[in-house]
């Protein structure tokens, strides 16, 4: 069993930037892919980044391509997600995602849940 903390949600003002942590515990190793989900209030839960067990291999919805990144420090088990030019139409709460064996962008490919943070964007 791996376990997932995310942290870092908040409140920002349009145009702000916020960072989120990801920690990962028990059955933990460098070679499960990880992700980051998002599900906004009445909508459908939505892929938003993932990132390799590598580091190198990354890949972005593109509603959040060059503003948000994906990283890794596989020492610590923490994946993060930068989050810059924060838009109101991206709060949700965040959820991370891992999996030992896919390299997917659907929700069902991942086997190990975080509880979700919070992100609001205010206009």
């Amino acid at each position: 069993q791996v376990q997932l903390v995310e942290s870092g949600g908040g409140l920002v003002q349009s145009g702000g930037s916020l960072r989120l942590s990801c920690a990962a515990s028990g059955r933990t190793g460098s070679y499960y892919t990880m992700a980051w989900f998002r599900q906004a209030s009445g909508k459908e839960r939505e892929f938003v980044a993932r990132i390799g067990w590598s580091g190198g291999s990354t890949y972005y919805a593109d509603s959040v391509k060059g503003r948000f990144t994906i990283s890794r420090d596989n020492a610590k088990n923490t994946v993060y997600l930068q989050m810059n030019s924060l838009k109101p139409e991206d709060t949700a709460v965040y959820y991370c995602a891992a999996d030992p064996l896919r390299f997917g962008t659907l929700r069902y490919e991942y086997t190990y849940w975080g509880q979700g943070t919070q992100v609001t964007v205010s206009s």
